[in-house]
């Protein structure tokens, strides 16, 4: 029997009966599904719904293979607990935080090792970006330091960037082509993609773990590209005074209730545009509201989009989409 053709670009087994469906090509010849072709030659986009069990049950396929696993985490969008992903897998685990070019030049990376390193137990940790190729050969070194086997993967959340790290680490170490599709979309990968670096390594890609908490699944498709904006990101720092609001694009507002004056520092995509208003403004009214207590240097979390930076004690509140996942943590940075 002739094994299922897949998709080079999501790794979905291309089929040519239903243009409908996922993995359709017009010709089971092609390399290509129909959705990743339009991506790579025409920057359409388009969303996919998948259901979050399937993808934790490949982690749970993971975890019976005992080889390495890269955890792939947006350095700018570090979510509460990260230890959650130990209830799928018992696996050696290297923490990958990827995109290390959009946070300014002035944080220290050992800052923000020191910090996951007090708080996790993973095997390593490495800050990566593949834009830059910055750490790329240390980050290879701890791959080959650590896998059990030729095989090891990677898993993340959806747009954490594993496809993109892979293309380049193909580039790097390997005399094939980069093939895996990327995009501005969530759920761009749809199955496991295997992809040969060397006679000594293979790296599996997965698809993007789902928490329908990040704000990429509220927002629309116009946002997309801004929260994937690979710039460098300019703090921008406010001194906010009680009965005064931040109004953050067109889904949330914080009012300033209780405090001293105090200074809040964005660490946000730059297109995001940010206005000081009065807190009697009605801006996102109809959006639901709770309230924040926050002490000395804490960061307020939103998550998908960064994190604000406070200096003092204060209280606030926040309107905002009630599915969107926000908490507080001591300052990262």
């Amino acid at each position: 029997m002739k094994k299922s053709k897949e998709c080079l670009g999501c790794g979905i087994v291309l089929q040519n009966e239903n243009i409908l469906n996922l993995g359709y090509t017009p010709n089971l010849e092609n390399d290509y599904c129909m959705r990743c072709f339009k991506v790579k030659n025409y920057g359409e986009i388009e969303n996919v719904a998948k259901n979050k069990e399937d993808y934790e049950n490949i982690l749970r396929n993971v975890s019976k293979t005992n080889d390495l696993v890269l955890y792939v985490v947006d350095i700018l969008n570090i979510r509460e607990n990260l230890d959650y992903i130990y209830e799928f897998l018992n696996n050696d685990i290297l923490l990958v935080l990827n995109k290390r070019d959009i946070l300014p030049k002035s944080v220290k990376d050992e800052k923000i090792i020191n910090y996951l390193e007090s708080r996790y137990k993973f095997k390593d940790y490495v800050i990566v970006s593949s834009i830059n190729n910055y750490n790329l050969d240390l980050f290879y070194k701890k791959i080959l330091k650590y896998k059990k086997s030729n095989d090891v993967y990677l898993v993340g959340e959806t747009n954490a960037g594993k496809s993109s790290l892979i293309n380049k680490m193909i580039s790097n170490y390997s005399k094939n082509i980069p093939s895996l599709t990327t995009s501005n979309v969530p759920e761009t990968t749809l199955n496991e993609i295997k992809v040969t670096i060397n006679k000594s390594l293979n790296l599996i890609d997965t698809p993007g773990l789902v928490d329908e908490g990040n704000i990429i699944y509220h927002l629309r498709t116009k946002y997309y590209k801004i929260l994937n904006s690979r710039k460098e990101i300019k703090p921008r720092t406010y001194q906010i005074s009680k009965n005064q609001s931040l109004l953050i694009g067109d889904f949330l507002r914080i009012d300033y209730l209780e405090g001293d004056r105090n200074s809040f520092t964005l660490y946000i995509p730059n297109g995001i545009s940010v206005k000081k208003v009065s807190i009697k403004n009605d801006n996102l009214k109809e959006f639901s509201y709770n309230l924040y207590e926050t002490n000395f240097h804490e960061d307020f979390v939103i998550y998908g989009l960064g994190f604000i930076k406070i200096v003092l004690n204060t209280k606030i509140g926040v309107y905002l989409d009630k599915d969107i996942k926000t908490f507080i943590r001591k300052n990262l940075i």
